[in-house]
């Protein structure tokens, strides 16, 4: 039987070798950061993490290729990706309340085996006016300035956008800096019963999510400079700004719940 493929607005995904190479780099990695927490060799998680950033540039230059140069990503295709990223929006959400929720679960209930007191006996909290308070500063200020750039490129302004998309790249830079920063001083680790579980999931979780969208707007900056984005098709970076707010209304609820309710 003869399938006639007429015209249609939808995308016909090709064969393409990253599904695979990704999902052996992720498990590279995996393997890489058992390996060398239990025999401190690190050359798995050396290959791992290259595999993976050489897929994020391969599989990042097809889909550019596809929606800037043979314009296969329709407005019908362009619906899809928004609901993409909604729906993955979504997933994350349901991630950071399962982790608030057992959070506040044993911060109201605590166990005997930590002296039914929270934060447990022997852990002394981190501030909330200290380096959480100048990295809400830092975070709610990134959601202002890559606001700037969206509604630059929206109006056509497209030097305002690149400084404001700039800035907010930087911002997020000095957010992981700082946290590394009160990583290093705090006086309590991971093990540290289920207070200092619970707070490095979260608060590592957030950061990890700062990381992955300071650099999905970064690649959305060079797209920028390069001019692949127009005030009519920039579907690719407004995932990036939904994707931007969402970390800034996660990282208040983290520090109102963590940093001043559970101190």
């Amino acid at each position: 039987m003869v399938i006639e493929r007429g015209y249609h607005s939808y995308h016909m995904v090709e064969r393409s070798p990253w599904p695979v190479v990704g999902a052996s780099g992720a498990l590279g990695v995996a393997l890489g950061v058992i390996v060398y927490m239990h025999y401190r060799v690190i050359i798995v998680l050396i290959i791992g993490v290259i595999t993976v950033i050489g897929t994020m540039v391969g599989w990042w230059r097809d889909i550019i290729r596809e929606a800037t140069y043979k314009g296969e990503h329709t407005r019908r295709v362009r619906q899809g990706i928004v609901y993409g990223i909604i729906l993955f929006i979504v997933s994350e959400v349901c991630l950071f309340v399962s982790l608030f929720w057992a959070y506040i679960h044993n911060g109201l209930s605590p166990a005997v085996e930590i002296g039914n007191v929270w934060p447990p006996i022997g852990i002394q909290a981190m501030l909330a006016n200290g380096v959480p308070l100048v990295n809400t500063v830092v975070l709610l200020s990134s959601g202002a300035t890559i606001t700037i750039g969206h509604h630059g490129i929206i109006s056509r302004r497209y030097k305002e956008a690149i400084i404001g998309i700039s800035v907010t790249v930087l911002l997020g830079g000095l957010f992981s800096l700082l946290q590394y920063m009160e990583y290093k001083g705090a006086s309590y680790t991971i093990a540290d019963s289920v207070y200092g579980s619970a707070f490095y999931i979260t608060t590592g979780a957030h950061g990890l999510h700062v990381l992955i969208g300071s650099i999905f707007i970064g690649v959305c900056l060079c797209r920028l400079i390069v001019g692949q984005y127009s005030s009519s098709h920039l579907v690719g970076f407004e995932g990036s700004v939904w994707y931007w707010h969402f970390v800034d209304i996660v990282w208040l609820c983290l520090y109102i719940i963590m940093y001043w309710w559970g101190a």
